[in-house]
């Protein structure tokens, strides 16, 4: 893997809140009228993680307008059915239950957290249902337990071994860290798998973990725990969590007078986090991500341009994410050249270099995306980018 350019631009990603009433109004549980395409997408819009959902939907909603004004596909309209799963896994077996069974679609996508995936996954495959996970980055999303590859599920995102040995690489030979502790969410899929990830290519560069912690998810005093890691005085934190405890845990620790940098992956990607850690505290703090709204590429430009006329506000990783995938699925749906799950899940494993805003995407032997990811920066509760990485 090599660090390609480096720059420090500020943006401030913000998220995107967007009823999802508007967006599923007149739909039923009938089969598909004769002149709509419905896409089922299962997303987080309220609980913990409603932020990651709300971006997801809002990019989706923007690729299919789009679509819809150049005259759908297929000689048909898109209509997209939304289904809450309220940012639990149960929720998101039901949501993508009821796209299936109660709405008839042949099509799904969505949800960021890999547990939520994981969990409809199970729903979508044993109904031969094709599933795009958008944001969710364990391997198991898409691979049982047994290695055998998901037929039916796809992901437009990269994944956790490359995530995090991005962030190890660049905790060791750009931070200049040889210690390290591990901070995880011990109720995450991603936040586990992505540590494990982190800890194996950090020790391969001679790293040393030092200590290992958890938290559970909806926890919110870290003190105690933050003072035992401050006593084995680690060079650097790495946290792999989602937002709402990681702003906690950044805020707590800083309270603490623990300075040294903190580390972590795409969880951290929503304006809840400044929000809940505070500016100041978020300094020397990076994270991998899918993509910086810094970037310079023309179609990444226009996508910003577009989607700030369209929401009144820079997207976040989760929305260009839905985006992508959103342009994916439709592409896919128009080469199969019916909306039928068999040859639509047919068309989605050739995928190969797809022209998404997060950059050139193949699908590998896995069915995940082959892709860069980037390092983000924050200073004064903005982030800036920092690099770009090539698988």
């Amino acid at each position: 893997m090599k660090f390609i350019s480096k720059r420090k631009t500020a943006a401030l990603l913000a998220g995107a809140i967007l009823a999802v009433g508007a967006l599923t109004g007149g739909c039923s549980g009938n089969e598909a009228d004769a002149n709509v395409i419905r896409i089922g997408v299962v997303s987080e819009m309220t609980g913990a993680n409603a932020t990651y959902g709300n971006s997801i939907v809002n990019g989706i909603q923007l690729a299919v307008k789009e679509q819809n004004a150049k005259g759908g596909i297929l000689n048909k309209q898109i209509e997209i059915i939304v289904a809450d799963d309220k940012s639990e896994p149960a929720e998101a077996a039901n949501a993508m239950s009821k796209l299936i069974n109660q709405d008839n679609v042949k099509a799904t996508m969505g949800i960021f957290p890999s547990s939520n995936a994981i969990a409809a996954a199970n729903v979508s495959e044993a109904s031969k249902i094709p599933f795009l996970a958008i944001g969710a980055t364990n391997p198991k999303v898409t691979v049982n337990d047994d290695n055998s590859v998901k037929p039916h599920t796809f992901r437009v995102c990269f994944i956790d071994p490359f995530q995090g040995t991005v962030g190890a690489n660049f905790v060791y030979n750009e931070l200049g860290a040889k210690r390290a502790a591990i901070y995880i969410d011990n109720s995450s899929d991603y936040a586990k798998g992505l540590a494990a990830a982190f800890k194996e290519a950090y020790t391969a560069n001679g790293g040393n973990v030092i200590i290992e912690e958890s938290y559970l998810q909806k926890d919110t005093d870290f003190k105690a725990v933050l003072t035992k890691i401050k006593s084995a005085q680690p060079d650097a934190i790495y946290v792999p969590g989602y937002y709402e405890e990681v702003g906690k845990i950044i805020k707590q620790a800083r309270e603490l007078g623990m300075n040294m940098p903190i580390i972590g992956g795409d969880g951290w990607d929503s304006p809840k986090l400044a929000e809940i850690a505070g500016n100041a505290a978020l300094n020397n703090t990076y994270f991998t991500n899918h993509y910086s709204v810094d970037s310079k590429d023309a179609a990444s430009q226009t996508f910003v341009e577009n989607y700030n006329k369209a929401y009144g506000q820079n997207p976040d990783a989760c929305a260009v994410l839905g985006y992508d995938g959103a342009n994916l699925m439709m592409q896919s749906i128009a080469k199969a050249g019916a909306y039928d799950a068999n040859k639509i899940t047919e068309v989605l494993s050739a995928t190969k270099d797809f022209n998404a805003v997060t950059g050139k995407t193949s699908l590998n032997a896995t069915h995940d995306a082959v892709k860069s990811a980037v390092i983000l920066e924050y200073k004064d509760g903005k982030q800036t980018y920092r690099a770009t990485v090539n698988p």
